[in-house]
Protein backbone atom coordinates (compact mmCIF):
# COMPACT_ATOMS: atom_id res chain seq x y z
CA UNK A 1 0.00 0.00 0.00
CA UNK A 2 1.36 3.22 -0.75
CA UNK A 3 1.44 6.43 1.03
CA UNK A 4 -1.03 8.59 -0.43
CA UNK A 5 -3.44 5.09 -0.04
CA UNK A 6 -2.98 4.98 3.86
CA UNK A 7 -6.21 5.27 5.46
CA UNK A 8 -4.41 7.24 8.59
CA UNK A 9 -8.41 8.05 10.10
CA UNK A 10 -9.01 4.21 9.92
CA UNK A 11 -5.78 3.38 11.65
CA UNK A 12 -6.25 6.21 14.17
CA UNK A 13 -9.94 4.69 14.84
CA UNK A 14 -8.25 0.77 14.81
CA UNK A 15 -5.20 1.78 17.02
CA UNK A 16 -7.65 3.95 19.94
CA UNK A 17 -10.02 1.31 20.35
CA UNK A 18 -7.56 -1.68 20.98
CA UNK A 19 -6.07 0.38 23.65
CA UNK A 20 -9.19 0.62 25.18
CA UNK A 21 -10.83 -2.54 23.60
CA UNK A 22 -13.82 0.00 23.12
CA UNK A 23 -15.47 1.69 20.70
CA UNK A 24 -17.28 4.20 23.04
CA UNK A 25 -13.86 4.68 25.08
CA UNK A 26 -12.15 5.55 21.82
CA UNK A 27 -14.54 7.92 20.20
CA UNK A 28 -14.51 10.15 23.54
CA UNK A 29 -10.49 10.07 22.68
CA UNK A 30 -11.15 10.81 18.78
CA UNK A 31 -14.42 13.21 20.01
CA UNK A 32 -16.06 11.56 17.58
CA UNK A 33 -19.48 9.00 17.40
CA UNK A 34 -19.42 5.81 18.62
CA UNK A 35 -20.92 5.15 14.83
CA UNK A 36 -18.10 6.88 13.38
CA UNK A 37 -15.31 4.43 14.92
CA UNK A 38 -17.15 1.28 14.65
CA UNK A 39 -17.53 2.40 10.67
CA UNK A 40 -13.66 3.42 10.68
CA UNK A 41 -12.77 0.18 11.97
CA UNK A 42 -15.24 -2.02 9.04
CA UNK A 43 -13.68 0.21 6.30
CA UNK A 44 -10.44 -0.61 7.77
CA UNK A 45 -10.70 -5.04 7.74
CA UNK A 46 -12.89 -3.99 4.55
CA UNK A 47 -9.78 -2.90 2.90
CA UNK A 48 -7.08 -5.21 4.82
CA UNK A 49 -9.48 -8.19 4.33
CA UNK A 50 -9.04 -9.62 7.65
CA UNK A 51 -10.93 -9.40 11.09
CA UNK A 52 -9.22 -7.48 13.70
CA UNK A 53 -11.38 -7.63 16.67
CA UNK A 54 -13.94 -9.85 17.94
CA UNK A 55 -17.14 -8.44 18.69
CA UNK A 56 -18.35 -9.22 22.25
CA UNK A 57 -21.55 -8.98 23.99
CA UNK A 58 -18.98 -6.54 26.74
CA UNK A 59 -16.55 -4.92 24.85
CA UNK A 60 -14.01 -5.86 22.30
CA UNK A 61 -11.37 -8.45 21.76
CA UNK A 62 -8.13 -8.49 19.24
CA UNK A 63 -7.43 -11.11 16.55
CA UNK A 64 -4.40 -12.28 16.23
CA UNK A 65 -3.82 -9.97 12.73
CA UNK A 66 -5.44 -7.16 15.12
CA UNK A 67 -1.96 -8.07 17.53
CA UNK A 68 0.08 -7.67 15.03
CA UNK A 69 -1.22 -4.50 13.50
CA UNK A 70 -1.84 -2.45 17.21
CA UNK A 71 2.13 -2.35 18.17
CA UNK A 72 3.34 -1.08 14.93
CA UNK A 73 0.70 1.66 14.78
CA UNK A 74 1.01 2.80 18.97
CA UNK A 75 5.07 3.18 17.96
CA UNK A 76 4.09 5.47 14.92
CA UNK A 77 1.96 7.41 16.50
CA UNK A 78 4.06 7.73 19.25
CA UNK A 79 6.77 8.69 17.35
CA UNK A 80 5.00 11.28 15.45
CA UNK A 81 3.36 12.99 18.65
CA UNK A 82 6.88 13.29 20.13
CA UNK A 83 8.09 14.88 16.69
CA UNK A 84 5.32 17.29 16.85
CA UNK A 85 5.81 17.89 20.29
CA UNK A 86 9.35 18.60 19.56
CA UNK A 87 8.44 21.23 17.20
CA UNK A 88 6.11 23.00 19.25
CA UNK A 89 6.70 26.69 19.26
CA UNK A 90 9.06 27.05 16.38
CA UNK A 91 11.87 25.48 18.01
CA UNK A 92 12.87 21.70 18.09
CA UNK A 93 13.44 19.86 21.30
CA UNK A 94 15.73 17.19 21.41
CA UNK A 95 15.38 13.71 24.34
CA UNK A 96 18.81 12.70 25.64
CA UNK A 97 18.12 9.45 27.66
CA UNK A 98 20.73 9.14 30.02
CA UNK A 99 21.25 6.22 32.46
CA UNK A 100 24.21 6.85 35.48
CA UNK A 101 25.37 5.04 38.31
CA UNK A 102 23.75 6.43 41.43
CA UNK A 103 26.82 7.63 43.06
CA UNK A 104 28.36 9.61 40.13
CA UNK A 105 24.37 10.93 39.62
CA UNK A 106 23.49 12.00 42.96
CA UNK A 107 27.12 12.88 43.88
CA UNK A 108 27.97 14.54 40.66
CA UNK A 109 26.18 15.24 37.95
CA UNK A 110 22.82 16.80 39.71
CA UNK A 111 24.64 19.46 41.44
CA UNK A 112 26.10 20.46 37.76
CA UNK A 113 22.82 19.85 35.70
CA UNK A 114 21.51 23.13 35.95
CA UNK A 115 24.53 24.92 34.27
CA UNK A 116 24.02 22.14 31.57
CA UNK A 117 20.17 23.26 31.16
CA UNK A 118 20.99 27.09 30.78
CA UNK A 119 23.62 26.36 28.32
CA UNK A 120 21.31 23.60 25.94
CA UNK A 121 17.74 24.38 27.11
CA UNK A 122 16.15 23.07 24.02
CA UNK A 123 17.04 19.50 25.28
CA UNK A 124 15.44 17.90 27.38
CA UNK A 125 17.23 15.42 30.20
CA UNK A 126 16.12 11.85 31.21
CA UNK A 127 17.87 10.61 33.61
CA UNK A 128 17.75 7.34 35.44
CA UNK A 129 20.32 5.72 38.17
CA UNK A 130 22.16 2.24 38.52
CA UNK A 131 24.11 0.17 40.33
CA UNK A 132 26.67 -0.24 37.83
CA UNK A 133 24.65 -2.83 35.72
CA UNK A 134 23.10 -1.36 32.79
CA UNK A 135 21.93 -2.78 29.39
CA UNK A 136 22.30 0.36 27.30
CA UNK A 137 20.24 -1.35 24.31
CA UNK A 138 17.67 -3.07 26.66
CA UNK A 139 17.37 0.48 28.30
CA UNK A 140 17.10 2.68 25.21
CA UNK A 141 19.80 5.08 26.63
CA UNK A 142 21.87 7.42 24.86
CA UNK A 143 24.85 7.15 27.19
CA UNK A 144 25.53 5.23 30.07
CA UNK A 145 28.04 6.68 33.25
CA UNK A 146 29.34 3.58 34.67
CA UNK A 147 32.39 3.21 36.63
CA UNK A 148 35.24 0.48 35.90
CA UNK A 149 38.27 -0.20 33.53
CA UNK A 150 36.35 1.08 30.31
CA UNK A 151 36.26 -2.31 28.75
CA UNK A 152 32.81 -3.35 28.02
CA UNK A 153 31.98 -5.43 25.30
CA UNK A 154 30.69 -3.36 21.87
CA UNK A 155 30.20 -0.29 23.81
CA UNK A 156 32.70 2.87 23.33
CA UNK A 157 33.70 4.52 26.25
CA UNK A 158 35.21 8.11 27.28
CA UNK A 159 37.03 8.31 30.29
CA UNK A 160 35.32 11.29 32.43
CA UNK A 161 37.00 11.09 35.96
CA UNK A 162 39.35 9.14 38.83
CA UNK A 163 37.61 8.89 42.12
CA UNK A 164 39.50 7.32 44.40
CA UNK A 165 38.32 5.71 47.53
CA UNK A 166 39.00 6.36 50.95
CA UNK A 167 38.19 5.61 54.31
CA UNK A 168 34.68 7.86 55.66
CA UNK A 169 32.54 7.80 58.73
CA UNK A 170 31.08 10.31 61.26
CA UNK A 171 32.67 12.10 63.16
CA UNK A 172 32.02 10.09 66.33
CA UNK A 173 33.11 7.37 64.86
CA UNK A 174 36.33 9.57 63.23
CA UNK A 175 37.87 10.42 66.80
CA UNK A 176 38.06 6.96 67.75
CA UNK A 177 40.63 6.13 64.84
CA UNK A 178 43.93 7.40 65.36
CA UNK A 179 46.15 4.58 63.14
CA UNK A 180 44.41 2.71 60.16
CA UNK A 181 45.10 -0.36 62.34
CA UNK A 182 42.31 1.13 64.53
CA UNK A 183 39.32 0.33 61.82
CA UNK A 184 40.16 -3.79 63.11
CA UNK A 185 37.92 -2.61 66.00
CA UNK A 186 35.22 -1.03 63.46
CA UNK A 187 32.14 -2.26 61.40
CA UNK A 188 33.27 -1.94 58.03
CA UNK A 189 30.93 -0.93 55.40
CA UNK A 190 31.73 -2.56 51.81
CA UNK A 191 30.20 -2.72 48.50
CA UNK A 192 29.84 -5.96 46.03
CA UNK A 193 33.78 -5.69 45.17
CA UNK A 194 35.65 -7.83 48.01
CA UNK A 195 38.83 -6.73 47.08
CA UNK A 196 38.54 -3.19 47.72
CA UNK A 197 38.97 -3.00 51.91
CA UNK A 198 41.69 -5.26 51.06
CA UNK A 199 43.48 -2.83 48.80
CA UNK A 200 42.87 0.35 51.04
CA UNK A 201 44.41 -1.81 53.95
CA UNK A 202 47.79 -3.18 52.22
CA UNK A 203 48.30 0.79 50.76
CA UNK A 204 48.21 1.96 54.26
CA UNK A 205 50.68 -0.63 55.34
CA UNK A 206 48.73 -3.69 56.79
CA UNK A 207 49.45 -5.99 53.62
CA UNK A 208 48.83 -9.02 56.07
CA UNK A 209 45.55 -8.00 57.12
CA UNK A 210 42.44 -10.12 57.13
CA UNK A 211 38.88 -9.20 56.58
CA UNK A 212 37.43 -8.75 59.67
CA UNK A 213 33.94 -10.62 60.36
CA UNK A 214 32.02 -7.39 61.40
CA UNK A 215 30.84 -5.99 57.45
CA UNK A 216 28.02 -5.35 55.68
CA UNK A 217 27.50 -5.66 51.85
CA UNK A 218 25.75 -3.34 49.52
CA UNK A 219 25.24 -3.10 45.87
CA UNK A 220 24.71 0.88 46.23
CA UNK A 221 27.25 3.33 47.51
CA UNK A 222 24.27 5.69 48.09
CA UNK A 223 23.02 2.93 50.03
CA UNK A 224 26.08 2.35 51.84
CA UNK A 225 27.10 5.88 52.62
CA UNK A 226 23.30 6.34 54.22
CA UNK A 227 24.54 3.43 56.48
CA UNK A 228 27.62 5.26 57.10
CA UNK A 229 25.64 8.45 57.96
CA UNK A 230 24.14 6.80 60.64
CA UNK A 231 26.69 5.46 62.55
CA UNK A 232 26.67 1.92 61.17
CA UNK A 233 30.27 1.36 60.47
CA UNK A 234 33.10 2.95 58.08
CA UNK A 235 32.50 2.96 54.47
CA UNK A 236 35.15 2.73 51.79
CA UNK A 237 33.75 5.43 48.97
CA UNK A 238 35.02 8.25 47.15
CA UNK A 239 35.31 11.27 48.84
CA UNK A 240 34.81 13.53 45.42
CA UNK A 241 31.06 12.22 45.17
CA UNK A 242 30.60 12.80 48.98
CA UNK A 243 32.15 16.34 49.10
CA UNK A 244 28.70 18.30 50.19
CA UNK A 245 28.53 15.87 53.41
CA UNK A 246 32.22 16.69 54.15
CA UNK A 247 32.10 20.14 53.72
CA UNK A 248 29.16 20.36 56.21
CA UNK A 249 31.20 18.11 58.51
CA UNK A 250 28.40 15.27 58.81
CA UNK A 251 30.85 12.77 57.60
CA UNK A 252 34.72 12.75 58.05
CA UNK A 253 37.40 11.32 56.16
CA UNK A 254 39.98 10.06 59.03
CA UNK A 255 43.07 9.27 56.57
CA UNK A 256 44.68 10.70 53.84
CA UNK A 257 44.79 7.31 52.23
CA UNK A 258 43.29 6.75 48.68
CA UNK A 259 43.12 4.05 45.62
CA UNK A 260 42.46 3.63 42.48
CA UNK A 261 39.87 1.01 41.17
CA UNK A 262 38.74 2.56 38.11
CA UNK A 263 37.13 5.30 37.08
CA UNK A 264 33.98 6.91 36.06
CA UNK A 265 33.60 6.35 32.14
CA UNK A 266 30.35 7.85 29.60
CA UNK A 267 29.70 5.07 27.49
CA UNK A 268 27.67 4.40 24.15
CA UNK A 269 26.85 1.57 22.22
CA UNK A 270 29.40 1.56 19.03
CA UNK A 271 26.54 0.80 16.93
CA UNK A 272 24.79 4.04 17.48
CA UNK A 273 25.55 7.37 15.95
CA UNK A 274 25.41 10.26 18.07
CA UNK A 275 23.08 13.25 18.08
CA UNK A 276 23.91 16.70 18.27
CA UNK A 277 22.28 16.19 21.61
CA UNK A 278 24.56 13.22 22.70
CA UNK A 279 27.48 15.41 21.34
CA UNK A 280 26.52 18.39 23.38
CA UNK A 281 26.48 16.61 26.68
CA UNK A 282 29.49 14.75 26.09
CA UNK A 283 31.38 18.01 25.54
CA UNK A 284 29.72 19.35 28.14
CA UNK A 285 30.60 15.97 30.43
CA UNK A 286 34.17 16.58 29.51
CA UNK A 287 34.31 20.26 30.02
CA UNK A 288 32.87 20.03 33.63
CA UNK A 289 35.26 17.19 34.77
CA UNK A 290 38.41 18.03 33.32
Amino acid sequence: MIRPQLPLNALRAFEASARHLSFTRAAVELCVTQAAVSHQVKSLEAQLGVVLFKRLPRGLMLTGEGETLLPVLTTSFDHIAQMLERLAGGQYRETLTVGAVGTFAVGWLLPRLADFQAKHPLIDLRLSTHNNRVDVAAEGLDYAIRFGAGAWHGIEATRLLEAPLSVLCVPEIARQLQAPGDLLQQRLLRSYRSDEWPQWFQAAGLATHAAPPQSIVFDSSLAMMDAALQGSGVALAPPLMFARQLAAEAICQPFAIEITTGSYWLTRLQSKPETPAMLAFRHWLLQMSA
